[in-house]
Parts: structure tokens; C-alpha cells; sequence
């Protein structure tokens, strides 16, 4: 399994990937292998407003439907509206064509209180 070490980690299985006061989101590859083969994804719209912690969407694979958390405070700016004919993307490649939504992120500070790749791995393993 991969768990990039350039990628901040929740207990949730939400990754982060912070560029500036960007935050792009995503399942872990740990998750999607858990859930197996996703069928379909409920994102948040533009301009939402999410908070840590809170529920932003959810995953629905052939065995389990499963919340979505938000790893950080924020704006979302960006949808993956690809995952909407390619929910597959996710299980292909969490960490790249996978990737969910982008936050602009009120408070940075956040993301360096989550999981480093190797917290997360010990957390899973």
C-alpha cells in the first residue's frame, strides 16, 4: 500500500495534500481497498463551506456506503467532476486522478495537527 510521505492524514482515511492555503482531499489508498470497487461519489458544490471533522460527501462502493470528512476549515473551490463518470479513478489512483475536492483552507495551522504517512501506517497496519 502507498501512503506518500508529502500527504497529511486523518484517523478517517482522508488524505491532505497542502500547496499554499490549498488543500486537496482525497480517501486513502488503505480506504478505497477497504471499500473496494466504488460505483458512485457525492461531492459538496463550489463555494461550500465545510468544517474539520464534518461530513462533505460520501463514497458508495458494491459492499458499504461511507461519509466523507473533512480534514481541514475551508472554502471548496474545486470538484472532481471527472469522478462522476469515473468513480473507478479512486480505486486506480487515490492520490492522483483520484483526488476529490480542493479548500481553501481559513485556518493552514489545521493540517500540521494531522497524521504524518508514517503515523497514519502504524494507525492501519
Amino acid at each position: 500500500m502507498e501512503y506518500p510521505a508529502d500527504l497529511k492524514y486523518t484517523d478517517d482515511h482522508e488524505w491532505l495534500r497542502v500547496e499554499d492555503d490549498t488543500g486537496t482531499v482525497g480517501i486513502t489508498d488503505f480506504a478505497q481497498r477497504e471499500l473496494t470497487d466504488i460505483v458512485f461519489i457525492e461531492l459538496p458544490s463550489v463555494g461550500d463551506v465545510i468544517a474539520q471533522g464534518e461530513t462533505f460527501g460520501t463514497v458508495e462502493a458494491i459492499k458499504a456506503v461511507s461519509d466523507l470528512y473533512s480534514p481541514v476549515d475551508g472554502k471548496v473551490i474545486e470538484v472532481n467532476e471527472e469522478l462522476t463518470d469515473h468513480p473507478e479513478w479512486v480505486n486506480d489512483d487515490p492520490y492522483d486522478s483520484g483526488w476529490m475536492i480542493k479548500i481553501e483552507m481559513t485556518d493552514p495551522e489545521q493540517a500540521e495537527a494531522l497524521l504524518t504517512a508514517d503515523q497514519y501506517k502504524e494507525n492501519v497496519e
